[in-house]
Order: structure tokens, then C-alpha cells, then sequence
């Protein structure tokens, strides 16, 4: 589990308790889903701008440490 200071929060009141940006209601899905297509992380902050970059790149850094530790 993420600590209480983590850029991405899920709560049940929040679109029925998908992961999103902390103070937002901007799914983490839609930042993996652009840099899936092919978007750039300009492109999902322009169409998101309630998403800073450092809450971005910090939810990017969390997913890569949680499959990290996946991992091993």
C-alpha cells in the first residue's frame, strides 16, 4: 500500500475508488494510458492541467518502485 503521502489516493467517494491524483479526480490510468498511445507527458499534462508535472513523473516513480518490488 502506497504511504499516506503518496500522489495517488483511492477512495471509495472518488469514481468508486479508482486510483487518482491526489486533490484531483484524473484517473492514474489516463497519464499510463497517453504514454501507451504514444502521447508525450506534455500532451497528458495540456488535456490535464490539474495534474502538476511533479505529481506526474512522482506517480510514474511509484509505479515503477511497486512493480519493482513485484519483482523480486
Amino acid at each position: 500500500m502506497p504511504p499516506s503521502s503518496s500522489l495517488i489516493v483511492s477512495d471509495p467517494d472518488i469514481l468508486g475508488g479508482t486510483p487518482v491524483f491526489r486533490g484531483t479526480r484524473v484517473p492514474v490510468d489516463s497519464l499510463i494510458d497517453y504514454l501507451e498511445a504514444g502521447d508525450s507527458l506534455e500532451e497528458f499534462l495540456d488535456n490535464f492541467p490539474s495534474v502538476s508535472r511533479e505529481a506526474a513523473i512522482a506517480a510514474l516513480e511509484e509505479a515503477k518502485a511497486f512493480l519493482m518490488d513485484r519483482a523480486r
